[in-house]
């Protein structure tokens, strides 16, 4: 009996790479010799004096292709591990960046955001809750959480409610539909500031006996009326900057429930029409209790934004005669105020108030995709 005998394989320089313990080492040392790399990037791209051409190459390159070349190398490193340790690592690999990025760029400012709310404004001196005290006592900050409340209670309902009517409406016009709700959303593609140098030309007010050329008050005095400063009228103020924000969101409440409506099923609709319901008993009774938790997602996400409100106050009025809002309170104490305690006690306070719709959100868009 003949044994044959099996071919010696000869050593390719790769094969290094296979070997347990070199694999291991390997695989731990790419990435934090990448790490490193981007660390020393960033160090870099915040270099006032570095050459601006290789800030802009390497900028370019870690952007385009840093990261992706990164992951495709970390993934290959971990498929030559062990089996069993290969398995116990991969999560590691993939999520662990995005964790780091998550803690860096979140969790952290969040600590130290609220640990400087803490403090004096020059952060010097440890006062504990007093900035917090300060913003449900003082005068100016009872008015500035008023006007939140208002803004509130105000856009959401306007928004949704335009969008909801708008949606309806748009839904039996035919062929025009798209033309239609194009032109509704375009606000919504203008930026809050473009959006307030527009609306500060349709408040423009002159003095009583000249030319308006405000589009609102060129219209009231041609009816006879006296012109109207919009924007130094208390409360008229505030109303006028809520209808900018009402303006610009009620094309994506339009959209959004549009899509809804659209899910809503015909024979479901036409049974009612049958049973002899008119068409605002098929809108109230039929249409709305169907589309209820698109309704309740359109607003939460306006919620959201109206709490972060900021470039229509800073562009319009910043503040003055009683239109302060938290988001543009936080900037002036921080920025211009010089009282870093105060500025980081609103920015915590407009976290916890944002925090719940979030939850909100995104528990219903979890119901809804199960």
């Amino acid at each position: 009996m003949s044994t044959q005998t099996q071919p010696v394989r000869q050593k390719s320089p790769g094969d290094w790479l296979t070997s347990g313990p070199l694999r291991f080492l390997v695989s731990i040392g790419v990435p934090v010799i990448a790490f490193l790399f981007l660390r020393w990037s960033f160090v870099l791209l915040r270099d006032q004096e570095a050459n601006r051409i290789l800030v802009a190459f390497i900028a370019l390159t870690i952007g385009v292709f840093g990261v992706w070349i990164l992951y495709l190398l970390t993934y290959y490193l971990t498929e030559q591990l062990p089996e069993r340790l290969g398995e116990r690592v991969r999560p590691f690999v993939f999520v662990g960046p995005a964790m780091v990025i998550l803690f860096i760029f979140l969790l952290y400012p969040i600590g130290h955001t609220f640990y400087l709310s803490l403090m004096n404004a020059d952060s010097e001196e440890f006062i504990g809750l007093k900035n917090y005290r300060t913003i449900f006592t003082d005068e100016q900050m009872l008015i500035t959480l008023r006007n939140n409340g208002l803004w509130l209670i105000s856009v959401p309902l306007f928004s949704v409610s335009f969008g909801l009517i708008v949606a309806v409406l748009v839904d039996r016009i035919g062929r025009w539909e798209s033309t239609a709700k194009a032109f509704i959303f375009l606000p919504m593609a203008i930026s809050a500031v473009g959006a307030g140098v527009v609306w500060k030309f349709m408040y423009f007010v002159r003095a009583e006996g000249e030319i308006q050329i405000g589009f609102l008050n060129a219209i009231i005095t041609k009816i006879g009326g006296s012109p109207t400063n919009f924007l130094e009228t208390i409360p008229l103020n505030n109303l006028a900057l809520i209808i900018i924000m009402t303006w610009m969101v009620t094309g994506y409440c339009m959209v959004v429930i549009s899509a809804g409506i659209k899910n809503v099923s015909t024979e479901v609709l036409e049974a009612a029409r049958m049973d002899g319901a008119n068409e605002l008993q098929v809108f109230f009774r039929i249409i709305v209790p169907i589309i209820r938790p698109t309704l309740i997602t359109v607003g939460t996400t306006v919620l959201i934004w109206v709490l972060k409100v900021f470039d229509i106050v800073y562009v319009m009025t910043n503040g003055r005669r009683d239109t302060q809002v938290v988001a543009n309170q936080m900037y002036t104490e921080l920025f211009r105020g010089g009282s870093v305690g105060l500025g980081s006690a609103l920015a915590i306070l407009l976290l916890v108030a944002v925090s719940p719709f979030i939850v909100s959100n995104v528990r219903e868009l979890r119901r809804r995709r199960a």
